[in-house]
């Protein structure tokens, strides 16, 4: 049970009512042997090599096996043009026929999906899967904000930045942060309320490459996706990506269903000094409990 000093409401949120097999909390690796995973080698053309990675998920209606896809670029192509302005000369990312099977298991949530107040929305994305070209990460942390919330953006009134939060749900909201940090919100609630869900850590599950090139490190650990602004760049994200439909299929940058946590933990936001005490205490910060792909500060998570 929650408890709070807040006179604000901390009601449980969702509450996962089954425990499916998650074996996507790992980080893809070709030099990481895991023991649950039988992996093959064949050659897909003279310029790639796929390695195909076969785990047993066991989703809310059934069970059944989903493919997760590494590509390794042999030689990189002399026309390759970048795909955004924010990628710089990065190469067009190609999508192996594999993945997409692999997509395929995991539809993209309908409009209704986000249509719930962010309190409830946030743990409810936990699992679920982001999707940008070959890239595709997990969700691992979020925070929600709430109408009337002292830390929420929506404080400040619709403006010409804010306009998308007060959008309907199931839209991106991606904001500049310090100037260097593309942070990926997802709008929930009715349109006009101004509430959102900051994803503030993912796990890679495939284009491990090309998360690498877009951050600039080469490392396969949890330095690579455990912060907010390492998410939207790993993903290539700019603002222009704020007011996006998620649940627009080939629109570019997707949500996806996927598996639900076994254990949730929560606490409170973080680096919202400046709210009010009732909502700096506010436990609406929700992680993969087990996952070591959660941002710090981690001693301030506990069980749900």
């Amino acid at each position: 049970m929650i408890r709070s000093s807040s006179k604000l409401s901390t009601r449980l949120p969702f509450q996962p009512s089954f425990k499916p097999h998650c074996p996507f909390l790992s980080p893809v690796s070709t030099n990481i042997i895991n023991p649950m995973k039988k992996t093959h080698r064949r050659k897909n053309d003279s310029n790639h090599n796929i390695t195909v990675q076969k785990f047993a998920t066991k989703t809310r209606a059934s069970s059944s096996k989903s493919t997760i896809v590494k590509v390794k670029n042999k030689h990189k192509s002399k026309d390759s043009k970048p795909n955004s302005e924010s990628e710089g000369n990065l190469p067009i990312p190609q999508i192996s026929t594999t993945l997409i099977a692999f997509l395929d298991k995991f539809p993209i949530l309908t409009r209704d999906f986000y249509q719930i107040d962010a309190l409830d929305l946030a743990p409810r994305l936990l699992g679920k899967f982001l999707r940008r070209d070959d890239v595709v990460l997990q969700i691992t942390e979020v925070e929600a904000y709430r109408p009337n919330d002292s830390a929420c953006h929506g404080r400040f009134g619709k403006t010409a930045r804010t306009a998308p939060v007060f959008g309907p749900g199931g839209h991106a909201y991606v904001y500049l942060c310090y100037g260097l940090h593309m942070m990926l919100n997802v709008v929930a609630d009715k349109e006009g309320n101004g509430a959102a869900v900051l994803i503030r850590s993912c796990s890679p599950i495939s284009g491990l490459g090309t998360i690498q090139q877009r951050r600039g490190l080469k490392t396969e650990k949890p330095i690579l996706l455990a912060g907010p602004g390492k998410v939207g760049q790993a993903l290539g994200l700019s603002t222009e990506w704020s007011g996006h439909a998620l649940y627009t299929a080939g629109g570019g940058l997707e949500l996806l269903d996927g598996p639900e946590p076994e254990h949730i933990l929560v606490g409170p936001r973080v680096g919202i000094e400046y709210a009010l005490p009732e909502h700096v205490n506010a436990l609406w910060r929700f992680a993969i409990a087990g996952s070591s792909w959660i941002s710090a500060p981690k001693k301030t998570l506990r069980p749900l």
